[in-house]
């Protein structure tokens, strides 16, 4: 097998990562204890949740950024390759149940297409073009926010997305797990969770995969409660779309009005299943349509069309 020119260059390159080191007290791993090995796991795993918590101020601007884009009908674009991206397609994929987000609100790229979800198409990391060609797909605009994502913080892939819709005028993320990455030197909003290196080297689906998975948690989430998706820490804007959350959507009444079961029941019924829309119904006395129209002047946020009915 020839190597290419670059092979050398990138090896040298991923040496310096500390993704990527090598960790020598750990050479005998396959020799220890079954145990043994689950606390070593479960240690390293402790030290994310730290890693995180070092770049808050940075994520809390990130969220503050994305609100305010989204609030105006902006998108939500998650853009990765391997795992990383594998984790924002699961982020985006999330948030139409949860938040009752609208298709194409939030999405997730991930470098090969959907079949790169189940299979590895690790080759398609490399191409900026195809990063761009994605993109250019979904017509970005300067209200959408484009999240890149890559452990090594050096994959083309994610960067070439971030560069490309920074130069739309779109916001950019550039979520990265090394110090002095290309992806957060290129991202309006760069954040580095430095997680070091692996248990087993160069395995950036452990710590740096669970970090991502914490900080896109954070970004969907906040951004989430942001936009009026949430009253208090309920999730009024769930879609009952199986026998579980429809039971979670009358729970979800009851907790936030301390409503009879009987006038839950009616209330959802008059408001179609709305969550929010029968818990303001319960909570401001109004029929059906007056909550509609109330959330519809509050942009959604039940805490304000509360506020108006009571007005």
């Amino acid at each position: 097998m020839t190597s290419t020119p670059h092979h050398p260059d990138l090896r040298s390159q991923l040496e310096t990562l500390a993704t990527e080191a090598f960790r020598p007290e750990l050479a005998e791993i396959d020799q220890l204890p079954t145990l043994d090995i689950t606390r070593l796991m479960n240690g390293e795993d402790a030290a994310v949740a730290a890693a995180v918590a070092e770049r808050l101020p940075e994520i809390a601007a990130a969220v503050d950024a994305v609100a305010v884009r989204m609030a105006r009908g902006g998108r939500l674009v998650y853009a990765g390759a391997g795992t990383a991206g594998r984790l924002g397609v699961l982020d985006a994929s999330e948030c139409p149940p949860t938040f009752n987000t609208a298709p194409g609100q939030v999405v997730g790229l991930i470098a090969g297409g959907p079949d790169a979800m189940v299979t590895s198409i690790e080759g398609a990391e490399d191409s900026p073009e195809l990063a761009r060609a994605d993109l250019d797909a979904l017509a970005l605009t300067a209200d959408d926010t484009v999240v890149g994502l890559s452990a090594s913080g050096r994959t083309p892939y994610a960067v070439g997305a971030v560069e490309y819709a920074r130069s739309l005028g779109a916001l950019t993320v550039g979520l990265a797990c090394n110090r002095g990455s290309a992806l957060a030197a290129a991202a309006e909003h760069g954040i580095e969770v430095v997680t070091g290196p692996e248990l087993l080297t160069g395995s950036t689906r452990l710590k740096a995969g669970t970090a991502q998975k914490l900080v896109l948690n954070m970004l969907s989430t906040i951004t989430m409660i942001r936009l009026g998706k949430t009253y208090g820490n309920l999730m009024v804007d769930v879609r009952a779309s199986n026998e579980k959350l429809r039971a979670r959507s009358r729970r979800i009444v009851a907790l936030a009005t301390g409503a009879a079961d009987d006038e839950i029941e009616r209330a959802l019924t008059a408001t179609d299943g709305e969550v929010k829309h029968a818990i303001l119904v319960l909570l401001a006395d109004v029929d059906g349509p007056t909550a509609a129209r109330l959330l519809t002047e509050s942009g959604g946020h039940l805490r304000a069309a509360l506020a108006g009915a009571h007005d």
